[in-house]
């Protein structure tokens, strides 16, 4: 069987991207990784070599690709059912997928004032009121998660889980901006940062050294 692969953007700024590749790594599933850069003057043409949305993240499957994280991480729930990639109880696993979606399609105003950056942090930057209540939407729903459905464990859910990838682009950007969290989310940030998946991605998105003015809103360079 030919191996996965998954079409990734820099991952110093591709939050879509970094989340099925935390899900594929977290849960050992062997793929091959073909990583796009943002300055590439061709980049809209591979892409579209293998997506049809023109976007990243895709995954392909032999003759099939899956376009948009949240589709490619359903498909690979459904394709790898043994690695239990959501919440095994019903209640919780409709609780997961709300909170996906809803990471998904909203907080627009949190994502384009905190960018995700590995290589720099920004402690304060970025911050209003607008922003901030984002900010405390997302608080709120990890600390239910870990309140209603997390005493398996030190994840949103228990033990690991499609939630848990979904969110790691927001750690990132919580711990770069230096948000303030409540003690139950400042945990729950620290376990995911300490995920050796986690640590892997940032590892590669510091050494890019491939700096991309439109994701850096407060940085005219990398110096």
């Amino acid at each position: 069987m030919a191996a996965l692969k998954l079409v990734i953007g820099n991952k110093n700024y591709s939050t879509w991207s970094m989340r099925p590749w935390l899900v594929l790594k977290q849960a050992d599933i062997p793929f091959v990784e073909e990583a796009l850069s943002f300055n590439d003057p061709q980049l809209k043409r591979k892409i579209r070599q293998v997506s049809p949305s023109g976007r990243v993240p895709a995954l392909v499957d032999g003759d099939l690709v899956v376009w948009d994280s949240l589709a490619i991480v359903e498909y690979l729930a459904e394709k790898f059912p043994d690695k239990r990639l959501w919440p095994e109880d019903a209640r919780a696993r409709a609780v997961a997928r709300s909170m996906c979606a809803e990471m998904h399609s909203g907080f627009a105003v949190l994502r384009a004032a905190l960018t995700m950056n590995f290589e720099a942090d920004l402690p304060g930057r970025g911050m209003n009121v607008k922003v901030q209540a984002e900010a405390d939407r997302l608080i709120e729903m990890w600390q239910d998660a870990r309140a209603r459905f997390g005493a398996g464990g030190p994840f949103l859910f228990g033990r690991f889980s499609i939630a848990d990838a979904f969110f790691a682009p927001v750690v990132r950007r919580f711990l770069g901006y230096g948000v303030t969290l409540p003690p139950v989310a400042s945990a729950y940030a620290q376990t995911i940062a300490a995920l050796p998946a986690y640590q892997e991605w940032a590892a590669a998105a510091k050494a890019e050294n491939d700096f991309y003015a439109p994701d850096e809103p407060y940085r005219t360079s990398r110096t």
